[in-house]
């Protein structure tokens, strides 16, 4: 901001050309503070059983001013000024705009449900095609790098019970299909004690792609790969929004019987841009280990949905959301089995396209989570307000249960150690 302070008289004792320049850089610094930001806040439902939204994009059109919902369907927008024009937009219903005068109160959007169409000229092996040109537009763009930062959350449960909490802030480097790398800029965590610990459970979240080029792709049970006619079974579920535009592909898939490997979902892939828009795939057969040989894990199954920022006309975007979720039981001979269940969401933001020069680590399986976010000198200022982590707040049943047991960890200030207590001819002195 430009401070100046002249008397009157020394104002006027200067030249014209002078006095002039000093005026105009004065209105240019009260016109820049004129132009305060809002923040918009409100949460995305379906219109019809008024469940929330996640996933579902808000933006100011005709801008790069955007954001999308967290898990709970809240978001939180900054424009310029008021009034101002969003477009809200969610895979499945219709798109809306909406006219805003006012940032006081929340926003409360109610998108309604789109008609997924089954059209009969789709022939029988259309979703392949749409598979294998999703695969050859991640191959050609696999190079595009998007650097910017994500927001990690972890939050752990034992019979229910939370008994971790951990959240991150990555540099992150990724491109159209995966995470590339990342290093830690702030992390912090509450547990209590139990008998396991997730602590290298973000690996899954970075190391996970829908195409890898380091991969033989001969011998790849990728969905997106040149073996999905001989290792999967396909259909088109419907397109959802089909227009002049052409709409989004709606796919399952499931790997088929002969192939040792399982895996089913749904894909849903551009038809104009073959651009993938979301992923999610379920392994019902995922296999895990702990560090205790007597402990194993059964009945486990993994979760993973990715969800890509709207590109317009691009063919492809970057990586907006990913989340990760976990079902298994804890066996142990001679105790109960324990129902563990871990959930974590990845939100990327401040992504672009120039290269940062910071150093971005691929995800190793000797990674653990804890042990670098204790490693890291704790900066209470950088969590207190960040808009990133009040977008995704935490279940209060997960903070109210961490806060009875103190078990915060990093998450608060430790209280200032209290001052000697000496008593002296019956007298109390510090």
């Amino acid at each position: 901001m430009l401070s100046v302070r002249l008397s009157s008289a020394r104002f006027q004792k200067m030249a014209a050309p002078l006095r002039f320049l000093i005026v105009l850089l004065l209105l240019l610094s009260g016109a820049h503070l004129s132009q305060a930001q809002v923040q918009l806040r409100g949460v995305v439902r379906d219109k019809e059983t008024r469940e929330v939204l996640p996933f579902a994009s808000v933006a100011v059109p005709g801008t790069s001013n955007g954001t999308s919902t967290n898990m709970e369907g809240e978001f939180t927008l900054v424009v310029k000024e008021l009034p101002v024009t969003l477009q809200i937009s969610e895979l499945g219903h219709i798109k809306d705009t909406l006219r805003v005068t006012s940032g006081a109160a929340a926003l409360d959007v109610a998108l309604a449900p789109a008609t997924i169409v089954l059209p009969e000229v789709k022939v029988a092996s259309f979703p392949f095609q749409m598979v294998d040109r999703a695969f050859r537009n991640l191959q050609r763009n696999y190079r595009r790098a998007y650097y910017g930062k994500a927001f990690y959350r972890q939050i752990t449960r034992i019979d229910d019970k939370p008994t971790e909490l951990q959240e991150a802030v990555w540099n992150v480097k990724s491109n159209p299909a995966r995470i590339e790398g990342t290093t830690l800029a702030q992390g912090r965590y509450a547990a209590v004690s139990a008998p396991i610990n997730l602590s290298n459970f973000s690996v899954y979240t970075r190391k996970f792609g829908l195409f890898d080029a380091q991969q033989d792709s001969t011998t790849s049970l990728a969905l997106l790969s040149p073996n999905v006619e001989k290792n999967y079974l396909l259909e088109l579920k419907g397109i959802v929004g089909e227009d002049s535009t052409g709409g989004v592909a709606e796919i399952s898939f499931e790997t088929r019987p002969e192939v040792k490997y399982r895996a089913q979902g749904t894909i849903w892939i551009d038809i104009e841009t073959n651009q993938v828009v979301r992923y999610r795939m379920v392994q019902p057969s995922f296999t895990g280990s702990t560090n205790n040989p007597r402990q194993k894990f059964t009945d486990a199954k993994l979760t993973i949905e990715m969800a890509f920022r709207a590109g317009g006309k691009a063919s492809v975007a970057p990586l907006e959301l990913m989340k990760m979720d976990l079902t298994t039981n804890l066996t142990e001979p001679g105790k109960q089995p324990l129902a563990i269940s871990v959930s974590s969401f990845t939100y990327f933001f401040d992504q672009a396209t120039k290269a940062t020069g910071l150093p971005y680590a691929r995800a190793s399986l000797t990674d653990r989570d804890l042990d670098a976010i204790k490693a890291k000198p704790y900066d209470p200022e950088f969590w207190a307000n960040n808009p990133v982590v009040k977008r995704t707040p935490a279940e209060d049943e997960v903070v109210s249960a961490f806060e009875k047991k103190g078990a915060f960890g990093s998450m608060v200030k430790k209280a200032p150690p209290k001052a000697d207590v000496i008593i002296r001819n019956g007298q109390i002195r510090k």
